[in-house]
């Protein structure tokens, strides 16, 4: 399980214990303690608690978020995985600019086939996609959705170049010279 996965199950944990005791707990302080007794090796302890802090702090929007985009479904009916494991991919989606929105999307699915039931998968891909395309739709595109600039002078694979029909492939080497590479034999 990679760092980022950990810390945002970590961050699920919390937010479960904080809305199961609706919200009579500090989210912080269940999100500490879950970090030393879960994951107390854990590189990314303060992308969780960033995390957590971001859900809390925009708690009243997320729901507004989700309860717009799950009309037949009232918040309260869906189940408490599932609606932090919502809460925590609308944060990403909505306030993470750092997070591209795709990996916000494939980790909560993936956090929601562990940890959900059988249809919690296709059901948060379901919302977090109508929220993803609500945004495209709106001209919203975070900083880390937008294409990274090519380097104008190092290609990023291989140029091949084909001088006529049968003759030989060339590759540009990093200094500039020519490498001849044969063609496969034709069998």
């Amino acid at each position: 399980m990679s760092n980022r996965h950990l810390a945002r199950a970590v961050a699920l944990q919390s937010l479960y214990e904080w809305d199961f005791y609706r919200g009579g707990r500090d989210p912080v302080e269940v999100a500490q303690r879950n970090l030393e007794d879960f994951a107390s090796e854990l590189d990314e302890k303060d992308f969780s608690i960033n995390t957590v802090q971001g859900v809390i702090g925009h708690h009243p929007e997320i729901d507004a978020t989700i309860r717009k985009f799950a009309p037949d479904w009232p918040l309260e009916k869906i189940t408490t995985v599932d609606r932090n494991i919502l809460r925590i991919a609308a944060y990403e989606l909505l306030y993470n600019e750092e997070i591209p929105s795709k990996v916000a999307i494939n980790e909560a699915i993936e956090l929601a086939k562990t940890f959900g039931g059988e249809s919690s998968g296709r059901f948060v891909n379901g919302v977090l996609g109508a929220i993803y395309r609500n945004q495209v739709a709106q001209g919203v595109v975070k900083g880390a959705d937008q294409p990274k600039p090519a380097d104008s002078e190092t290609p990023s694979h291989p140029v091949l170049i084909k001088a006529e029909v049968g003759a030989s492939f060339a590759s540009l080497d990093d200094d500039d010279s020519f490498l001849p590479h044969p063609p496969a034999p034709l069998s």
